[in-house]
């Protein structure tokens, strides 16, 4: 998806990054519609879901989704996080989270989206994001109507 949004650089985005807990699951349960979604733009993007798997329920929970789970320890997160945007490339992915430990993945990223939804939001994580939003859902409509995406950021 390549997007032109006036007054800054074009943004071309190949991959996208999830993180699991506050973000496509709540309290470890994926939210209702996330695998469609995630399914539906599997041909144009690819996905990747970041997580200590708290719950331990990640992999089940994603089950006949079309995105790779990437484990990480449970210390510096922050770091496993951001050491994986840099190794799929920056300048192409974008990335979601809620955490305190989400904060260097969307700072990082081409564009990071910080998402405030049942588990809260870490204000540090929203001061490294590029834009906010109320639910993962806004995250797909971003990507079914660049226009909205382009609105959002423009000058």
């Amino acid at each position: 998806m390549k997007v032109n949004i006036p007054g800054r650089e074009e943004l071309e985005i190949q991959n996208i990054v999830f993180d699991y807990n506050g973000t496509i699951a709540i309290d470890g349960k994926l939210i209702e519609g996330i695998k469609k979604s995630i399914n539906d733009f599997s041909n144009s993007f690819n996905f990747y879901v970041i997580t200590a798997d708290t719950y331990g329920s990640v992999e089940k929970e994603l089950e006949d989704t079309k995105c790779e789970v990437i484990k990480i320890p449970k210390s510096s997160q922050d770091i496993s996080k951001l050491e994986f945007i840099k190794s799929l490339g920056s300048s192409t992915t974008l990335s979601v989270g809620n955490g305190r430990n989400d904060k260097l993945m969307l700072k990082e990223s081409i564009l990071g989206i910080a998402i405030l939804q049942d588990e809260g939001l870490c204000t540090e994580t929203l001061l490294n994001s590029d834009i906010l939003v109320k639910s993962i859902f806004d995250v797909f409509s971003f990507l079914k109507d660049e226009n909205r995406l382009i609105a959002t950021l423009r000058n």
